[in-house]
């Protein structure tokens, strides 16, 4: 019996609260936690569908139709959703205004199958009147959209699952094992990561000199004010301009005609003018400019400053933005839009006139337009909600810390997007001063610039942040000038040469990746903080600082697709991929027609069948080679990138290998770095001593995995240097009849405290012995071990095992120890000194929330629930606030299912047919 409710589902069980507060009774509102269903894995297609669909779970003769299950973790969630539906008269589908919310809301459909009224409701803020105003304007379901997105989910499926079994027979396995992935955005990113540090590794630096003096003008002598002072630049000798680093080009080469100081002329002038004294001002020219601000935030604009001012990754950023918006402090942050709504642009300007006065404000309010080509997808920039803004002082108690940090930026942002030109006025003084060097004159001339701005505008609320860029160095810093004449007189004084170096482009950070690859037009703005996340985490790349640095594995990977797979991984057609996607998307070009022409090819294009079926044979060895020298070659194995390195005096011999260090860059392995690692002594193969209980010998070695204790029959014949006990040669082994295979020689590794140079025989002797007995439990009379594992060291009696807090605890623990730490609860709060963090009460469990260290990293726990902390943010980062909210959306999402022996039933869809 329907009750007459309506029934609202969104995304999120994060807005459910605030919307059912806003709707009332008459609704009742519940969460689809995102996708409830996806393609099937290839267990869950029914044995008679396997021939249609069995590899991709889409079948590629019958116009790509995909073949759909309802995802393990939301059969709880759609057994709920279906509750409630028999009770509901009507049915709103609120999920977000995006492909992907379109799309979720026909799974939802499909799955559900209502027989009552369906609507779908979008907005864009979770404000009172904002949801209210949704509720009365509600719309059809958008085909158009479900195709793009359904587009891109089959077109994604089959990229990855054609390009990603090449990689990992021809390059190997990612960090920590992950498997290698190819996708159609995901390829792009990390080529262009490679290709800066190409640049980088092909960069050749130029040395230059100029000169510096610090020009003061004197105060006159009857007045109280004090001499003032600026530091002023060589620029030009004789005429000629000086060099600078942009006068140079990536091969050190001039590209104009300039001078070229080295030290001996540059220290010389130097000493000239200071002998000298004093120059006179030969020129003034003074520039009146204005600056106007930025537009408001679009999804790319956000993460990039983010990146810069807040030094947020883009997940991160994307990650709070989200929850400001669940909570409704501002607008939907997936938009490609610049344009406000006439009622954000006067809160706006009302905001700016209040603070800073009425000519804050330009006469007219400014208009921005999107850039995007999909006018349906063109909302709103993001803003703060609302009629009226809040500013951040008065949210404050509401927040946490990057909460409040990331509303601040979108507050000023929005507010500075209405304000006025900032004016100002450039002034350039030249100075010169004739110089005696080795006895010939020089005409000398110094430059210094000053800017001072007449009107602030826009400044007095916001600065756009800028990415570092090459030429930097060569930009003197802004500086106030005295009131100067033509004529005047100045003293130079600390005049000092100075020597510089030109620099190549430098590595991208996640803020100016996001920047590139919007103005490449790859991908979308929604998808880049995804992009970024999946590079990492398969050791593509890795930060330094900010920047992100490419591995060997990824200029291996980006080798075999620039080579086999040229077509799919150019810019141009990545670009051109989106493009498609949003005609699909604006209802211009037909779903099934393209996929057939990207799949199977066209007179434009061979197709992805076309290209995978004929790669031809791949050197896996030529392909993941790097030459460094003549002699030496950089490789990537299973074990990770090593050098290979050829003797010139027999190059038949077998190459030798050599380590390199983790944190070595790319750019940085020149010839020159490759040697000195090979002419490094070896560290470890070092023998200690003889184990007394059996006569072996005991080695140190330096392992793929690290330092390690080995020991080794004394019989063996080897040249032992005894006043270090290295070993300097293997005498070669004689070829004997096979037989059965010798016991493994005992092996252990050192703990993360010891090290190969300085290693005892006592301490390896102890190293070899482990696990070690603690002693015996006296109530059930099992022993109790000592023993170093994956995850660190850790006690083990039986099948339960405890951590240990330190690696020395293997060898030091007592029996006392040991039975009181299993004394303890093995979960929850055990000791509260092993917490990183701690919070008051979970709201809802009632019991104290931690964070703490576990095997797969930080997390957060209420003692019932854990919730790993999300790469991007670090313990720091995490407040009570954003822990309750982790604990609550994990809570709301379920346990983790049991694997069921009988496979559930899966329905299949078509992709919609065109309106």
């Amino acid at each position: 019996m329907a009750t007459g409710k309506k029934l609202v589902i969104v995304e999120s069980p994060t807005k459910m609260k605030s919307i059912q507060g806003y709707l009332g009774d008459d609704y009742e509102v519940l969460s689809s936690v995102g996708h409830i269903r996806d393609l099937a894995s290839k267990k869950d297609i029914p044995a008679d569908k396997k021939t249609a669909y069995g590899k991709y779970s889409i079948d590629i003769d019958n116009d790509f139709d995909p073949y759909y299950v309802v995802n393990d973790r939301k059969t709880k969630t759609v057994a709920e959703l279906k509750r409630a539906l028999k009770g509901a008269d009507e049915v709103l589908l609120a999920t977000d205004e995006d492909r992907e919310g379109e799309a979720i809301a026909w799974h939802l459909l499909e799955v559900l199958k209502p027989k009552v009224p369906v609507r779908r409701m979008v907005f864009h803020e979770i404000t009172k009147d904002a949801i209210r105003a949704a509720v009365d304007d509600t719309r059809e379901l958008d085909l158009a959209l479900v195709d793009a997105q359904e587009t891109r989910r089959v077109l994604d499926r089959l990229y990855g699952w054609d390009v990603s079994p090449v990689l990992w027979r021809k390059v190997g396995s990612g960090r920590e094992g992950a498997a290698l992935s190819a996708g159609r955005v995901q390829s792009a990113a990390p080529r262009m990561v490679v290709d800066r540090e190409r640049e980088r590794m092909a960069f050749v630096s130029a040395g230059y000199w100029d000169v510096e003096a610090l020009a003061i003008k004197r105060a006159p002598a009857d007045a109280a004010a004090d001499d003032e002072s600026f530091t002023t630049r060589l620029a030009r000798v004789d005429g000629a301009a000086l060099a600078r680093g942009t006068d140079f080009d990536d091969r050190g080469q001039l590209k104009k005609v300039v001078v070229v100081l080295d030290e001996a002329k540059a220290r010389a002038l130097a000493a000239a003018i200071q002998g000298v004294g004093e120059a006179s001002v030969t020129a003034l020219d003074s520039k009146p400019g204005t600056r106007s601000p930025k537009p408001p935030f679009t999804t790319s604009t956000l993460q990039q400053e983010a990146g810069r001012k807040l030094s947020m990754s883009a997940k991160h950023a994307m990650s709070v933005a989200q929850r400001l918006y669940e909570k409704g402090f501002i607008t939907y942050m997936r938009t490609d839009s610049t344009a406000l709504s006439t009622q954000a642009i006067t809160a706006a300007r009302e905001q700016a006139v209040s603070l800073y006065g009425a000519k804050a404000v330009p006469l007219n309010p400014r208009v921005y337009r999107s850039n995007s080509k999909n006018a349906q997808e063109a909302h709103e920039a993001i803003r703060p909600s609302g009629e009226q803004f809040r500013t951040p002082a008065s949210v404050s108690g509401e927040l946490d810390r990057d909460e409040q940090r990331m509303y601040d930026l979108i507050w000023k942002r929005t507010v500075a997007s209405q304000m006025s030109d900032a004016k100002y006025e450039t002034t350039t003084v030249t100075l010169a001063v004739d110089a005696p060097v080795d006895g010939v004159v020089q005409h000398a001339e110094f430059t210094a610039s000053g800017t001072v701005y007449t009107f602030k505008g826009f400044l007095e609320a916001y600065e756009e942040g800028r990415d570092e860029k090459r030429g930097d160095a060569d930009k003197a810093d802004d500086q106030s000038l005295p009131v100067l004449a033509v004529g005047d007189t100045l003293r130079m004084k600390e005049v000092e040469p100075k020597g510089h170096a030109t620099t190549p482009k430098p590595r991208y950070t996640e803020a100016s990746l996001v920047k590139a690859l919007e103005e490449k037009g790859i991908g979308r703005p929604s998808t880049f903080a995804s992009i970024i996340d999946v590079i990492l985490d398969r050791g593509y790349v890795t930060k330094r600082g900010q920047a992100l640095v490419p591995s060997w594995l990824a200029f291996s990977v980006i080798r075999l697709l620039e080579e086999h797979f040229a077509d799919l991984v150019d810019y141009d057609f990545t670009a051109a991929l989106e493009d498609d996607l949003d005609a699909i998307a604006r209802g211009e070009q037909q779903r099934t027609a393209w996929l057939r022409d990207f799949y199977f090819g066209s007179d434009a294009q061979p197709g992805l069948r076309n290209i995978v079926e004929n790669l031809g044979e791949i050197d896996a060895r030529e392909l993941n080679a790097t030459p460094i020298s003549d002699t030496t070659t950089l490789r990537f194995g299973k074990y990770g990138p090593y050098l290979d390195v050829v003797d010139p005096a027999d190059r038949d011999a077998p190459p030798r290998r050599v380590n390199i260090p983790e944190d070595l860059a790319p750019d940085e392995l020149t010839a020159e770095k490759a040697q000195e690692l090979i002419d490094a002594p070896v560290a470890g193969n070092r023998v200690l001593g003889e184990n007394p209980d059996n006569g072996k010998l005991v080695v140190v070695k330096d392992g793929r995995f690290g330092p390690y204790i080995e020991e080794t029959d004394p019989e063996d014949p080897t040249a032992v240097d005894e006043s270090t006990g290295e070993i300097v040669d293997e005498a070669p082994k004689k070829k004997t009849a096979k037989k059965d295979a010798a016991p493994k020689p005992r092996t252990a590794s050192l703990f993360k405290s010891m090290s190969v140079d300085s290693i005892d025989l006592d301490t390896a002797l102890r190293l070899l012995d482990l696990p070690r007995t603690v002693g015996v439990d006296p109530e059930s009379g099992e022993p109790i071990t000592a023993q170093n594992g994956r995850y660190g060291p850790y006690l083990k009696k039986g099948t339960d095992s405890r951590t240990l807090d330190s690696e020395q605890l293997i060898f030091d623990v007592t029996l006392e120890q040991a039975l009181a730490i299993y004394a303890l609860p093995k979960y929850g709060a055990r000791r509260a000194s092993t917490a990183l963090a701690e919070f008051d009460n979970d709201p809802v469990s009632g019991k104290p929330i931690r964070v703490r260290d576990g095997r797969f990293g930080a997390y957060v726990t209420d003692g019932e629930t854990n919730v790993t902390i999300p790469r991007g943010q670090t313990v720091a980062d995490i407040t009570y606030e954003i822990a309750v909210q982790m604990i609550a959306d994990k809570r709301a999402k379920g346990p983790a299912p049991k694997r069921a022996p009988a496979r559930k039933a899966a329905t299949t869809r078509k992709a919609p047919a065109k309106k």
